[in-house]
């Protein structure tokens, strides 16, 4: 082989391997779960947002790779001072992505540390400031939930001039430091029994109160009943005693209701199993038995 072909064959394997490299240099392939930042000269010509396979300019754009994926960050333990002067430990980590990626890329410089720093001292800021308006009591009361739902609606919107979006913010312990623990939850338990104390004597006294009220009404409705019943005993003697009267005014009737109530008087006599009656004949009894 002459040296002229030798020089041309090696001129177009570097031409080709040459032309490769500029096709993969071109090649920007883009993943569901990433953002693709397009430079020109450092500065963010485009972003790409959507999967799949595109191009740029070799040696002239550069890529960058956001992740678009929601990311976790935990933030360390730290020590909050509560209204009531009391030392508090919050661990509390965040769920964030970017939502913005040009936006993150001119405040941030495309930094996922630099946003995790941001987040940090928002969080942060945020905890001391809401946690300083609280009471101990209050902030232990407030563990389930409250706490974290006010961190990420104060800091959430601060967030936006970043890019970025807070998914969700939780407190995974907040508790008080182990040394001084034992004795503030004796004193809160001391200060519970004392408020059930108070309730319960507060309920006593009401209870009191009820059953000397109820036993009044009752002594009243009695008074009232046993009032009505002598009055209408009193009404019945006296039409008792008005029949009596009318009836001993009829001669007719005056010997039949003698007659009767000697029978009364006779049989009222008879006592235990002794049924035998004796009278004299001028009883008035024997006298109506004799028909005088």
């Amino acid at each position: 082989m002459s040296k002229a072909k030798k020089i041309g064959k090696i001129s177009a394997i570097i031409i080709a391997v040459l032309a490769v490299i500029f096709i993969f240099s071109s090649v920007v392939i883009t993943y569901k779960d990433e953002y693709k930042l397009v430079r020109v000269f450092g500065k963010v010509d485009r972003v790409i947002t959507e999967e799949g396979i595109s191009f740029k300019i070799p040696f002239i754009e550069e890529v960058d790779t956001l992740p678009k994926e929601i990311l976790l960050y935990d933030l360390a333990s730290s020590d909050v001072i509560t209204k009531d002067k009391k030392t508090m430990v919050a661990d509390t980590y965040v769920l964030w992505r970017i939502e913005d990626p040009l936006l993150f890329a001119q405040t941030l410089s495309a930094s996922v540390t630099n946003a995790e720093g941001r987040i940090n001292a928002a969080v942060f800021n945020a905890l001391k400031e809401i946690i300083g308006s609280m009471t101990q009591a209050e902030v232990i009361s407030a563990r389930d939930g409250l706490l974290s739902e006010s961190i990420a609606n104060k800091i959430g919107n601060s967030m936006s001039q970043y890019g970025i979006m807070l998914v969700d913010v939780q407190t995974k312990h907040l508790d008080l430091p182990s040394d001084n623990k034992a004795a503030v939850y004796e004193r809160m338990i001391s200060e519970r029994n004392q408020m059930a104390a108070q309730y319960t004597a507060e309920g006593d006294s009401e209870s009191q109160i009820i059953k000397n009220t109820t036993d009044k009404e009752v002594s009243i409705m009695i008074s009232e009943a046993e009032a009505k019943a002598e009055q209408i005993m009193a009404e019945g003697e006296a039409q008792y005693m008005q029949i009596l009267s009318d009836a001993y005014k009829d001669s007719s009737k005056s010997d039949f209701y003698t007659f009767v109530r000697s029978l009364d008087a006779a049989k009222a006599s008879l006592i235990g199993d002794n049924k035998t009656l004796i009278l004299n004949s001028d009883s008035p009894i024997a006298q109506i038995f004799l028909g005088k």
